[in-house]
């Protein structure tokens, strides 16, 4: 049966995520916790580099690079890491019109994929920054076309179970749930700043659902809930994670991604950096939280298919009971174990890999829930306080930009990057007493750092 290779699936990990305990429900019902090893892996098939709008493009035009070839190469590497597992395949405006032969035979390879293997195919609007560079109502009517053409070319009445977008304003998220009946959204990445073409670090790392007011927020409660679970894009070490853009020469984004590791660090220390950081979720993550989650998002264009089956081999290998799932079959999933955001309660501690940017002797500590996210970040060789590096209340009203523009974060107190004024390292005594009391009532051991 596609999905179930030799009756076990795999995942992998790199930090620690908590839900912990037994939830409830919305409507007062015991909800079971999810728990296991998730993993997600999406290819993005497009025509060029950023297709903004579907008139407008910047970057580099990878036709050459997108062609039947590469796609065939990139899924027979899946399938040799993860042999009948399910990936996602998001398809950009673009992809979908062109009339080539070269993506016209694309196009009927997805859906030879879908047919035998399961594999999802969805649509990727605007090359990762549908919001900031298009207005929502156009790129509303783009995303209902896309997948209208999706639906006709796969037949049997198909529909995506996700949309793959990187950033998606709130709106937008709430117009697929309540108009599309699409309730999973690749929506966020997480600590994106300085980097690449948009800026939004602020969100939580593993699946919330998204607050009227901004997408980056978890719903508070009923009067701003919109009932699609927002995922990150690609799972990244939490040390580099940190730092803004390029700073200190290495790239803050290092992960299970193939450009930033194996295409900086070289084969062997990359490859070590992608386990690492899966190490991370599917080790400490999985004890703190019930289940890890690791996901990556690589483009046809991009290449590295080596380093896929590889990764994918590997993870199965150390965590054979790993589950690789669609992006929007894992959505739904964790979406039935949580039907709001009141049971949420990530924790994640991860220590330096030693790899550019994630120094040996550093330990970082996540809290996550629905009304803040903190970290702490010490050095644990020398068994110093660690200080409070980012702190973000989601209980506080804002706003996402209504124009267009790069920068979508959501900052107040005290943010990781180090951006403003105020973004400096603090004891965690130094933060105000009502923080401190808010923050201890949820994390009674935090006391002791006073």
């Amino acid at each position: 049966m596609a999905g179930n290779w030799n009756r076990r699936s795999f995942l992998g990990g790199a930090v620690a995520l908590a839900v912990s305990g037994r939830g409830t429900g919305a409507w007062g019902m015991p909800v079971a916790p999810l728990e296991g090893r998730f993993l997600t892996h999406v290819s993005i098939l497009r025509v060029n580099q950023l297709e903004v709008t579907p008139t407008r493009n910047l970057g580099n035009d990878e036709a050459a690079d997108n062609s039947p070839a590469n796609v065939r190469s990139r899924r027979e590497a899946f399938a040799r890491g993860c042999p009948g597992g399910r990936m996602t395949w998001a398809i950009s405006w673009l992809a979908l019109h062109d009339t080539r032969k070269e993506y016209v035979e694309a196009r009927r390879l997805l859906v030879e994929y879908h047919d035998k293997y399961g594999d999802e195919i969805t649509f990727i609007p605007g090359g990762y920054y549908a919001p900031l560079y298009d207005t929502r109502e156009n790129n509303r009517k783009t995303i209902h076309a896309a997948l209208r053409m999706i639906g006709a070319m796969v037949g049997n009445g198909y529909r995506p179970e996700c949309l793959v977008a990187g950033y998606l304003d709130a709106a937008s998220q709430r117009y697929l749930s309540e108009d599309e009946g699409i309730h999973v959204c690749q929506g966020q990445i997480w600590s994106q700043h300085g980097i690449d073409n948009g800026d939004g670090d602020g969100a939580m790392v593993y699946p919330y659902y998204p607050s009227r007011e901004h997408c980056l927020k978890p719903a508070q409660g009923k009067a701003d809930f919109i009932d699609c679970v927002c995922l990150d894009g690609w799972t990244c070490d939490f040390l580099p994670a940190r730092r803004e853009g390029y700073e200190g020469g290495f790239n803050s984004r290092l992960g299970v991604g193939p450009i930033e590791t194996v295409g900086n660090l070289g084969v062997e220390r990359g490859r070590r950096e992608m386990m690492d950081t899966t190490a991370m979720h599917f080790d400490t993550g999985r004890a703190l939280n019930g289940f890890g989650f690791v996901t990556s998002l690589w483009e046809v264009s991009v290449g590295h298919n080596e380093d896929l089956a590889w990764w994918l081999q590997a993870v199965r290998e150390r965590w054979p009971d790993t589950r690789v799932m669609t992006e929007g079959g894992f959505g739904l999933e964790w979406r039935k174990h949580n039907p709001d955001n009141s049971g949420l309660n990530y924790r994640f501690e991860a220590r330096g890999t030693g790899a550019p940017g994630s120094e040996k002797e550093l330990e970082i500590r996540w809290y996550m829930n629905r009304e803040f996210r903190l970290a702490t970040l010490g050095n644990w060789q020398q068994g110093s306080a660690p200080m409070v590096i980012d702190y973000t209340r989601y209980d506080l009203h804002t706003q996402e930009p209504q124009g267009l523009q790069r920068e979508w974060s959501l900052m107040n107190v005290l943010n990781q990057k180090g951006t403003r004024p105020q973004d400096k390292p603090t004891p965690f005594g130094q933060l105000p007493a009502e923080d401190r009391r808010r923050i201890v009532k949820r994390y009674p051991e935090l006391g002791k750092l006073v």
